[in-house]
């Protein structure tokens, strides 16, 4: 071999050497990264596991679901859990301030979800008399709130969370904000219920913590139905964020923030599972309910359209794929008390 050849050889021993070095620790960084968020997840899912006392899986379902491989739906739970509302855990007691239903379809990697409005008159099991969706919770839990929320829809609740008002602030917090397309000004409180505290303007912004905060949740702009739109597209946004190149860093900081203000039934494999698919998500599309302001015994209600919400649990069902089986529990002997506001 000449000293050309030889030469040669070098050279290109060289380059393999800097095509693989940079290849090693990309990979090194990546196991480090994934061994970081494992670590993050299995703290944070030790904190926040609380599961349902129906069980693994849905009484709608025959068989248990996997987040990895199979369509899911989600509950979402957003707790005021105001001082004078506190109860167990911060939780029980706590009516619900928001409940967004999501279903995941893998193979067209998309999301359809839809608010539900809190003071929707809706049947909650195990009562006789219909009242606001958004005192299951205090009068039952999460528990509750899930078994009227398939009861509404007619469709399995696979997995929730739950979160209370200290999660959001800090998600967005450390998201850096996210960006919303507000339609009209917004003159809210805060989450120190100091009133008339956060001015929102039209326009597309980014919104800090405590203006998506209050963006998501006053009454006073408008109807239930477009709080429900708000919320929405709070969530969208917080997704939108989540999933770009840029916050991927932020994980493991997003996982602790939400560790101690958090409940659900997700385990840590299915958390593991969750942020693999949560990149593949390409499509979200947001579902309405439709209705109509109601007053029962001089109290509020947002009375529901029937064919709204048939319309709506179809939607559902297909995205799911889910043709119907299983069986509910349908008693519903039990007090007739009831909350107002």
């Amino acid at each position: 071999m000449d000293r050309q050849q030889m030469r040669k050889k070098k050279q290109k021993k060289r380059r393999i050497k800097f095509i693989v070095f940079p290849l090693i620790l990309i990979l090194l960084g990546t196991v480090g990264f994934g061994s970081y968020l494992t670590y993050k997840l299995a703290n944070a899912s030790s904190k926040a596991q609380e599961t349902l006392s129906r069980g693994e899986k849905s009484n709608l379902r025959l068989n248990a679901i996997d987040p990895g491989k199979d369509n899911f739906s989600v509950l979402i739970a957003g707790i005021d859990d105001s001082k004078h509302r506190k109860g167990k855990k911060g939780f029980e007691g706590n009516r619900t301030d928001a409940l967004i239903l999501a279903t995941f379809n893998r193979e067209q990697k998309s999301v359809k979800m839809v608010s539900i409005p809190r003071d929707s008159y809706v049947q909650i099991p195990g009562r006789i008399n219909k009242d606001k969706i958004t005192h299951a919770h205090a009068y039952g839990g999460i528990d509750l709130t899930v078994d009227t929320v398939e009861h509404l829809f007619n469709l399995p609740v696979d997995y929730y969370v739950r979160v209370n008002f200290d999660a959001f602030l800090q998600i967005v917090d450390t998201l850096g904000g996210v960006d919303v397309d507000v339609k009209k000004k917004i003159v809210e409180q805060d989450s120190q219920d100091r009133p008339k505290a956060i001015t929102i303007e039209p326009g597309k912004q980014r919104l800090n913590p405590e203006e998506a905060l209050a963006y998501a949740r006053t009454r006073h702009a408008d109807s239930d139905i477009m709080r429900g739109d708000r919320q929405k597209q709070i969530v969208e946004a917080i997704i939108k964020e989540s999933t770009q190149i840029k916050s991927i860093p932020k994980y493991g900081q997003l996982i602790e923030n939400v560790g101690d203000n958090m409940s659900t039934n997700f385990t840590l494999g299915n958390m593991i599972a969750l942020l693999k698919y949560a990149k593949s998500i390409n499509n979200i599309e947001s579902l309405s309910l439709e209705g109509s302001d109601a007053r029962i015994n001089n109290i509020y209600y947002y009375s529901l359209d029937e064919q709204s919400v048939l319309d709506v649990s179809n939607k559902l069902k297909e995205h799911l794929d889910y043709s119907g089986t299983g069986t509910t529990d349908t008693d519903t002997n039990s007090s007739t008390d009831s909350t107002t506001n």
